[in-house]
């Protein structure tokens, strides 16, 4: 019976929120090592939190990534992965296997695992959605990068979201871009789910990873910073508490703060049912970033 009673207090809990975000749009980056889990309740977690947010009421929107499966293609391939900056140098061999990987293999996949569990949800390459300019960084020195057909994301075409989520489906896009040029890009699935949060002018955008959250000893999970102003983020950096890898994700979650989402979330992919944790009980288990 106490456990019963236990289950009825934490659906009470989650009650406020569900109110208060009912019809709200959540942009959720769906990524990380969990998405090759042998585990199938593990790989499959963030589908389950997803079908769950449609249930109730809530409109999410899929920005998923694939690094790995990426490598692991080119290695088959024949190709070897160089990263500059944390960025994949990607030549036209290299797009190719990205979209392929991206847009035809992990993104379906994904689509398929939703309705399985009793969800709906709708596949765009990110071809469909995003349009980028080529993406060329400066070294230290001043001088140009060329990554190759690595884009950043200038872009976004909202209205196939706003169709598929006005029918109670769940867009799910890749990290892919169509240049100005015509050409294929690889892009930051980090940035596109930023820079689609900021067009859907969604509520929250929730970045999943493999870590716990921002943490101020990255080998110390119990350093985890659970609530941050956007204003602190520069001194973290000069700290190097955000390092290159949280760079990408840090920045763009600056940039959709800036532009009028509400709040983002950092949370850990590994951990079952973090997205609904972090969304739904007042403690909450990730990093927030708030203006």
């Amino acid at each position: 019976m106490q456990e019963l009673i236990a289950k009825a207090g934490t659906l009470l809990e989650a009650l406020p929120y569900i109110l208060r975000f009912n019809g709200a749009r959540f942009v959720i980056k769906y990524g990380g090592s969990f998405m090759d889990s042998p585990d199938p309740q593990v790989r499959t977690g963030v589908a389950r939190d997803v079908v769950f947010l449609e249930a109730v009421g809530i409109a999410p929107v899929v920005v998923h990534g694939g690094g790995k499966a990426i490598t692991r293609a080119m290695e088959k391939a024949g190709l070897k992965a160089q990263f500059i900056q944390g960025q994949r140098v990607t030549d036209r061999e290299t797009v190719e296997v990205v979209d392929r990987v991206l847009s035809r293999e992990i993104n379906p996949e994904i689509v398929r695992t939703i309705h399985e569990l009793g969800g709906v949800a709708t596949g765009f390459a990110g071809t469909d959605i995003f349009t980028c300019r080529p993406l060329r960084p400066r070294t230290a020195t001043g001088e140009i990068v060329d990554l190759g057909y690595v884009g950043e994301v200038t872009r976004v075409n909202i209205q196939p979201l706003i169709d598929c989520l006005e029918r109670g489906f769940t867009p799910v896009i890749s990290p892919t871009a169509r240049g100005e040029d015509g050409h294929i890009y690889n892009c930051n699935a980090d940035v596109a789910a930023a820079m689609a949060a900021i067009a859907l002018k969604a509520r929250r955008l929730v970045f999943m990873s493999d870590v716990p959250g921002l943490l101020r000893n990255p080998k110390d999970p119990s350093t985890l910073i659970s609530h941050l102003a956007v204003s602190e983020v520069d001194d973290l950096k000069r700290q190097g508490i955000v390092d290159a890898g949280m760079i990408p994700k840090v920045d763009s979650a600056a940039t959709a703060l800036k532009a009028g989402v509400e709040k983002v979330q950092f949370v850990d992919g590994r951990m079952p049912h973090s997205v609904l944790l972090e969304i739904f009980t007042d403690a909450g288990l990730g990093t927030e970033l708030v203006s």
